[in-house]
C-alpha cells in the first residue's frame, strides 16, 4: 500500500544541543535504513520549513504506524497520512 506522509519537525528550542546533535543523527540512520528496505521509496524536503513529504510503501496501516512512530523524532513530528489508490487516467497503472 502506498501512503503520502508530512512530516512537519517542531525540536524543542531550549533541547541541549548535543543531545538534539544525536537525535539527529538516530534520525537520519533510521531513515536510510528504512529507504534501504524499500519501504520508504521517496522522500523531499519542504523548501523554506523543517518538514519533508514522502511515500511509504508498506503492508499496512499497521506497518506504516511502527515506521512512523519509530523515527527517533516521532515525538517532535505532526505528522499527516494519506492513504494513495491508483488512478483511473494514469496511463501507467
Amino acid at each position: 500500500m502506498l501512503y503520502h506522509v508530512r512530516m512537519d519537525v517542531r525540536i524543542p528550542s531550549d533541547m541541549d544541543p548535543e543531545v538534539r546533535a544525536d537525535l539527529v543523527a538516530r534520525e537520519k540512520a533510521y531513515a536510510q535504513e528504512v529507504q534501504s528496505s524499500g519501504r520508504w521509496p521517496h522522500l523531499w524536503r519542504i523548501v523554506g520549513e523543517y518538514a519533508n513529504v514522502s511515500i511509504f510503501d508498506v503492508e499496512s496501516n499497521d506497518t506504516l504506524h511502527e515506521v512512523l512512530s519509530g523515527l527517533p523524532l516521532f515525538p517532535h513530528m505532526d505528522i499527516t497520512v494519506t492513504p494513495l489508490a491508483t488512478h483511473l487516467s494514469d496511463i501507467n497503472a
